[in-house]
């Protein structure tokens, strides 16, 4: 048998079926290979004694021949997620020492079908960042390295810890939660499937909040197979969230292999942006190639207001995160710094718990909801945001199946090479994605490729509402052709 860290969920659950492993050696096999790469920063909080407690778990149910769809696979959780008697921060200062008293919904359905907690994943603070440099425990390294180079590359963000958990052979799967783009980006850069689920798919309950219309819980695997898998212990109905949407769980896993002939595929024309690389630009015709070798129909198709996603994200995401974060003042839970009144605690609590990249999105947030702006930015930034969703919903009715898209507009960059003094730099590594979430619709990254520094490049599939099984079907074909792709050991 392989080394079960090479694995994939698919190989390690037939395996522990079968008897060929047990869950216990498997987990310890993912705790052992944590421990070695700590330098990767991945995770902020190991769980070893109650991961082997699940696994032994796991071993009886599996004995006993009562196996659940995930029982043993050992998986990462972002340290956004709430996990009941488990330090949950956000990698935020202000929530250092925080440990919940209850559990997430999502993260309780992977462990009600058997899953077993290695540990938390570093993260950008309160999920605010595209290269998971802004956490209070340190920025994340990615295992992949440019030929020839030990520049230290950025894992991609804010889910840039799960990310390199999973593509580092460090956990089998992991979640993360994606707010424009933050399982997307950080799945492309890293060379895995990352899967952005239709906004109401999976429950927020007991999930952080970034921004609240925004926010979706998805899955980081190897392969679109094991995404499938992960994603239907994810989702379903939850009545704790308003939010979540009332609808069956289809089996993501039997669309994978899924004929595709006869779809059509959308290409959207403002996609192409001024000062995309060539090699980008020619993945994406590569990934074109695939889909219609196995039959589906290729269409250039437009989304007018693209355009507008970028600045109208950055809009209605920090107004949202203003009045989220309103919520750690000192009082309840979380730091306190002391004050001569309870105003000036406020003050120093805030601006001491809070990094500088969630300090300037909540002024901005603040600034976008003041009166006399709120009409300017906010309302105007929901109205472009109708019209975003309405170029879906158009090219939707009009017999378009999917769309397919680049996911970034590079590969990795290097460590603090990007945002230093214009923050607007690092915001530009979301202009594939943010439209997704502005428009609630679910979203994939599939590693399609190496670009000529050795780095792993990503193509994005965007499906109808509630239509995540087509995109299984679809991320298969561009996964077949493409291949899958592992950094070499460098840690």
């Amino acid at each position: 048998m392989s080394e079960p860290t090479q694995l994939t969920i698919t190989e390690a659950r037939q395996a522990l079926t079968q008897k060929r492993i047990s869950a216990r050696e498997l987990v310890d096999a993912y705790l052992a290979a944590i421990e070695s790469a700590r330098d990767l920063n991945a995770f902020v909080l190991e769980t070893p004694e109650r991961a082997r407690a699940m696994a032994a778990e796991a071993d009886a149910r599996i004995a006993r021949g009562e196996a659940k769809p995930l029982d043993g696979i050992p998986i990462a959780v972002k340290d956004m997620f709430c996990t009941e008697g488990v330090r949950t921060t956000a990698c935020s200062h202000i929530l250092e020492n925080f440990v919940p008293t209850y559990e997430s919904t999502v993260s309780a359905q992977l462990w009600r079908d058997g899953g077993v907690l290695l540990g938390k994943t570093n993260n950008d603070e309160f999920a605010m960042g595209s290269s998971n440099e802004t956490s209070f425990f340190g920025p994340v390294l990615s295992p992949w390295r440019r030929k020839g180079s030990n520049t230290p590359l950025v894992p991609g963000g804010s889910s840039g810890g799960s990310a390199a958990a999973v593509a580092g052979r460090l956990a089998l799967g992991a979640i993360g939660t994606d707010t424009g783009g933050s399982i997307r980006q950080p799945a492309a850069f890293a060379g895995i499937v990352g899967m952005k689920p239709t906004y109401g798919r999976c429950s927020r309950w007991g999930t952080i909040a970034f921004a609240s219309s925004l926010d979706q819980a998805g899955p980081f695997a190897r392969t679109v197979r094991d995404a499938a898998m992960l994603m239907r212990s994810m989702a379903g109905h939850d009545p704790k969230d308003s939010t979540s949407v009332d609808r069956p769980v289809p089996d993501y896993e039997a669309a994978v292999g899924r004929a595709v002939r006869g779809m059509k595929i959308g290409i959207p024309k403002e996609y192409r942006v001024e000062g995309m690389p060539a090699e980008i630009e020619a993945l994406w015709e590569k990934g074109q190639e695939w889909l219609r070798a196995a039959g589906a129909e290729l269409v250039e198709v437009s989304l007018p207001h693209t355009k507008y996603a970028l600045p109208a994200y950055y809009i209605v995401a920090p107004a949202e995160a203003s009045s989220n974060l309103a919520r750690y003042d000192g009082v309840r839970y979380g730091l306190r710094v002391p004050g001569a009144n309870i105003t000036e605690m406020y003050a120093k609590t805030r601006a001491e718990g809070f990094g500088a990249e969630v300090r300037r999105r909540v002024m901005i947030g603040t600034y976008v909801l003041s009166s006399g702006y709120y009409d300017a930015y906010y309302l105007r930034a929901q109205q472009v945001r109708t019209l975003i969703k309405k170029d879906f919903e158009d090219c939707f009715a009009a017999g378009v199946d999917a769309m397919l898209t680049p996911a970034t507009p590079t590969s990795a960059f290097g460590l603090g090479e990007r945002g230093g003094s214009d923050p607007v730099e690092m915001y530009l590594n979301d202009v594939f994605t943010v439209t997704v979430n502005m428009a609630g619709l679910p979203g994939v990254s599939v590693p399609a490729g190496l670009d000529v520094q050795g780095l792993p490049l990503g193509l994005q599939l965007i499906g109808r509402p509630f239509d995540e099984e087509t995109l299984f079907a679809l991320g298969a074909v561009i996964e077949d052709a493409a291949g899958t792709f592992q950094p070499a050991r460098w840690w």
